[in-house]
C-alpha cells in the first residue's frame, strides 16, 4: 500500500536558485523530473537536468550552512561508500544501501556524511553526475568475524 505521508525537500538546483516544498517518497520520481508541492500549494516539475540533488530535510528553518560533503574518516553504517563527482566539478559522499534492488532507475538515494546534519538522505539524479565511485564496502556479509578458537589450555567447565 502506497504512503500518502510527504516528506520536506530542498531541491539545490545548478544554475537558479533552490526551492522548498514537499514531496511524495513514493511518487516524487516523475519520467521527466521531480514532482515537488511548494509552500504556497502549487505543483512544480523539475526536470532532472536542472537538479543538482534533492535534500530530504528535518526543517526548513534550519540554519543554512554549507552542509559537509565529505566523510572526515571512514563511515560506520552499513552499505556502499560511494563519491559523486557532479556535472559542475563538485564532489559529494555518501553511503548507499549494498543491494542492486533498491538502485532508483533516476539517479541516487545516498545518506550524507554528516548524521547530525538538517539534511537526512540526498538523491542525486544520473544526469547531474559526471562520475560515480564506490570508496569501500562498509559492514560486508563476506568478512564476518570468526568466533576465537579457546585456548588448549583452557581448562572447560562442562564437559560431557
Amino acid at each position: 500500500m502506497a504512503s500518502s505521508t510527504t516528506k520536506k525537500a530542498v531541491i539545490e538546483r545548478f544554475e537558479r536558485e533552490t526551492l522548498t516544498g514537499y514531496v511524495n517518497p513514493v511518487s516524487y520520481q516523475q519520467p521527466g523530473g521531480v514532482e515537488l508541492l511548494s509552500a504556497d500549494g502549487q505543483i512544480v516539475g523539475v526536470p532532472y537536468s536542472e537538479i543538482r540533488w534533492v535534500s530530504f530535510v528535518r526543517d526548513f528553518d534550519a540554519p543554512t550552512e554549507e552542509p559537509r560533503k565529505v566523510f572526515l574518516t571512514r563511515p560506520k553504517m552499513e552499505g556502499l561508500w560511494v563519491r559523486f563527482t557532479l556535472r559542475d566539478g563538485d564532489v559529494l559522499e555518501g553511503v548507499m544501501p549494498n543491494n542492486l534492488l533498491s538502485v532508483e532507475s533516476h539517479g541516487f538515494a545516498v545518506i550524507p556524511p554528516d548524521p547530525y546534519s538538517n539534511s537526512q538522505r540526498l538523491f542525486i539524479p544520473r544526469i547531474a553526475v559526471r562520475t560515480a565511485e564506490v570508496l569501500g564496502v562498509v559492514g560486508s556479509p563476506l568478512k564476518r568475524r570468526r568466533a576465537k578458537a579457546a585456548p588448549k589450555e583452557q581448562i572447560s567447565l562442562f564437559e560431557e
